[in-house]
């Protein structure tokens, strides 16, 4: 019981990292190696109007997530736009912009473990026996609420229409007035506000620290690949497989083999199937 309950919210965590860089490259094909970085900067922001402006915490948090958006879309304007199309320095770029990110805050002052955010809810309750506390289950029901809040949006609104437009062929979407490039942006944006509701959620559980940020775009990646690069059912699938499996190496080994699992489970992934689970990449015997 202990390990089904945890298995089925680490996943669904890890879910919420990964939705927001699974989404940009579904829709624009552009890695987001930035994410990490956008995830523990909107934390930060949301520290800093707290406990430095004195602002209520429900406005910090919106705060936090517009902010964060507003420059994941800055980002691509100004950066990725002008170099969309080469993959090399899409990768090198959003990887360097992470990076400056990250060591900035940590120069500016993000060191140790004093960061922290509230918990939405607090205190615990039994389930099976096994006692959870109410803010991972309020993550979890967040989760689930917001796969299904994005699906509605895709599914029934003029924006994510276009979107799903420009993710299942870019150039017919075009032929039909789309622009590619502003939808991109938005893309860009969206996902950066996920990373940053993702991070508001989670982060109450831990400390707000800058290696977060790498480990959270080395869990995102792992999803990606392993679900399907592109694919937004494979990187709910791949959570799964992922949460579960650092789940019984924290009960069977270690905690500090989590990692491990997660950059084995990338390096079987390529070794067996490339493309992912769902993904439409071209396989070995297909690219000979």
């Amino acid at each position: 019981m202990e390990i089904l309950l945890f298995g089925i919210i680490n996943s669904v965590t890890l879910s919420l990292t990964a939705l927001g860089f699974t989404l940009v490259y579904s829709i624009s094909r552009l890695p987001n190696f930035a994410h990490g970085a956008l995830y523990v900067t909107s934390g930060y922001i949301v520290w800093l109007c707290v406990n430095s402006l004195g602002l209520n915490y429900l406005l910090a948090i919106v705060l936090g997530i517009v902010v964060t958006a507003i420059i994941g879309a800055l980002m691509y304007h100004l950066i990725i736009l002008r170099i969309r199309g080469m993959q090399i320095s899409e990768i090198i770029a959003t990887y360097a912009i992470g990076l400056a990110i990250i060591e900035g805050l940590r120069w500016g002052g993000l060191r140790g473990s004093t960061f922290t955010l509230p918990s939405f809810l607090a205190g615990s309750v039994g389930i099976g026996g096994i006692a959870v506390d109410n803010q991972r289950l309020f993550v979890l029901g967040s989760g689930v609420v917001v796969f299904a809040a994005l699906g509605l949006f895709v599914k029934f609104t003029k924006t994510g229409l276009a979107l799903k437009a420009i993710a299942q062929d870019e150039r017919a979407a075009m032929m039909l007035g789309i622009d590619s490039d502003r939808k991109a942006l938005v893309s860009f944006a969206l996902g950066s506000g996920l990373s940053a509701f993702a991070a508001i959620l989670i982060l109450p559980l831990g400390s707000i620290v800058v290696e977060t940020g790498y480990n959270v775009l080395i869990y995102s990646i792992a999803v990606s690949i392993i679900g399907g690069l592109g694919s937004w059912g494979g990187a709910i699938v791949a959570s799964f497989i992922i949460g579960f499996a650092q789940i019984l190496t924290e009960v069977f080994l270690s905690t500090q083999y989590q990692m491990v699992i997660s950059l084995l489970a990338i390096i079987v992934t390529l070794l067996l199937k490339p493309s992912g689970i769902f993904g439409k990449q071209k396989e070995l015997d297909d690219r000979v």
